[in-house]
């Protein structure tokens, strides 16, 4: 494990201690210090590029941890910035390998498209998680019965197999929040998704429940957006903000659409969903005004 390496002085060495990240974080990191390192030197990307065959385009995506690491890549391009010193190296190069292992989803990437592979990763690599949801439960809270109601909306042709493993898919994102070293979840539920009879009676029961049971969790923040409240700051739709314990890694603002996804990432563009995600949570209704709002949904079904 990285994590087993410790932290040296080194520079990236503190990346090695990293260990929640994975692969996805792994690759930003290690990009971003690439780049640290180009800048440096008032080095080009089209030089850089030139010195591992490449255009400037890869070097981009290399910076921005788009893209796996070739070993005889990283060892060039350090030479060229001037890393010279072998244990400086050694420690970038294994850093490539470890951020060229693929994630536990990996197993799943016939299921995952690459817009949303980037996004599990990513989640993977959180501290914390901020969403915000007026359709469904959140999937990271969602029972089996209730994921499984929902999945069938998107895949109703798929097999009972397929179905069955994005149910495993979504129950393993789940079991990182209980962990120990597992993010703070903040969700924000609108009331029409805990309305919406998904599944049955008994499903939507058994959900609620579920919603209860994680009231009582000290890692795990739930709040209901009631129709009571009329409009509300997050008028644009749902979306999620991850925040990393990483300096290197920016905030990332993630919203799904039917085919795709959007990430933004630049200070510029999050902060307005950073301000409105605050704007939410003083709006909708405190944590103990939520889990009265699920008793007496509770009481209703």
């Amino acid at each position: 494990m990285i994590s087993a390496l410790g932290q040296d002085d080194t520079p990236g060495g503190h990346i090695l201690a990293y260990a929640r990240g994975g692969p996805t974080a792994l690759r930003i990191l290690l990009g971003a210090h690439l780049r640290r390192l180009r800048t440096a030197k008032g080095i080009t990307r089209e030089d850089a590029g030139e010195a591992i065959r490449a255009s400037h385009a890869k070097i981009s995506r290399l910076e921005l941890g788009r893209v796996g690491f070739k070993t005889r890549d990283v060892s060039d391009l350090l030479t060229l910035y001037g890393v010279t010193e072998p244990e400086e190296r050694g420690t970038f190069l294994l850093l490539a390998q470890q951020a060229n292992t693929p994630g536990w989803w990996h197993k799943y990437s016939d299921l995952l498209p690459t817009w949303f592979e980037l996004y599990v990763g990513l989640e993977e690599a959180a501290s914390i998680i901020r969403t915000y949801e007026i359709q469904f439960v959140p999937g990271l809270i969602q029972t089996e019965d209730y994921a499984r109601a929902v999945i069938m909306l998107g895949h109703s042709e798929a097999s009972a197999e397929e179905i069955d493993r994005r149910i495993a898919l979504r129950m393993t994102r789940q079991r990182r929040i209980t962990s120990p070293d597992g993010p703070r979840l903040w969700a924000l539920v609108d009331e029409a998704a805990l309305r919406r009879p998904l599944g049955g009676t008994k499903v939507m029961r058994a959900q609620v429940d579920r919603l209860l049971e994680l009231t009582e969790s000290p890692d795990i923040t739930l709040q209901v957006v009631p129709f009571g409240q009329g409009g509300h700051a997050a008028a644009g739709g749902p979306f999620t903000i991850l925040r990393f314990t990483e300096r290197d890694l920016p905030d990332v603002v993630y919203m799904e659409q039917l085919t795709s996804a959007l990430y933004l990432d630049k200070r510029e563009e999050t902060d307005p969903y950073m301000k409105v995600m605050d704007r939410l949570c003083v709006e909708a209704a405190t944590v103990v005004e939520s889990r009265r709002f699920l008793d007496a949904l509770r009481k209703e079904m």
